[in-house]
């Protein structure tokens, strides 16, 4: 293959390993039952003046499966991250006792596992959108190349090589779905 052909190919597979890293991520963010200091990630206060995600104002522990613990530096942002925590959407209840914020995470109902199930499935869906998108945009390349001058043969070989590509990654999107789904509804 030449030069310009293995560009395109890298870039496509950059691009879907990118796109299994975000979904990676999405679904660290849906718990599933157990307590999890990833579980408070998209929280961030104002901290003089700045919005600083909560992980760098404060400590976060799980001192058993159904509790976090966040204890802020500076006991000044107490107020702040319980307000944020209670605004962030999450369903949790925390409880300020002065020096630290306790929260229980609940036991989840078989409906909101289903619907959490729901969210990965769609977060899934996501990935799988975004690696068609890198597919088809390594091929309209390959299209190019092949009107500048690219051989046919070398034209098809990259182009089966970037559909092996993503199907290679569309496995790996669905094994994470299926593990996380595995995680939700295990009680």
């Amino acid at each position: 293959m030449t030069e310009e052909a293995e560009m395109v190919l890298e870039m496509a597979e950059e691009s879907m390993k990118n796109t299994i890293e975000h979904f990676e991520r999405d679904l660290h963010k849906i718990r599933a039952g157990k307590a999890s200091p990833s579980m408070l990630d998209g929280i961030s206060i104002d901290n003089y003046g700045s919005k600083t995600p909560l992980n760098q104002v404060a400590n976060i522990s799980t001192p058993d499966a159904r509790t976090l613990m966040v204890q802020p530096w500076d006991k000044a942002n107490l107020i702040p991250i319980e307000k944020e925590i209670i605004n962030s959407n999450l369903g949790f209840n925390p409880q300020n006792d002065g020096s630290l914020i306790r929260i229980n995470v609940p036991v989840l109902t078989e409906e909101r596992r289903l619907g959490l199930v729901k969210k990965a499935k769609s977060a899934e869906e996501d990935a799988k959108i975004g690696m068609r998108n890198a597919r088809r945009s390594a091929n309209d390349e390959t299209k190019q190349l092949e009107k500048d001058g690219l051989s046919e043969d070398v034209a098809k070989k990259l182009s089966s090589k970037i559909d092996d590509l993503t199907h290679t990654y569309y496995k790996n999107a669905e094994k994470l779905f299926e593990d996380k789904e595995r995680d939700i509804t295990s009680i």
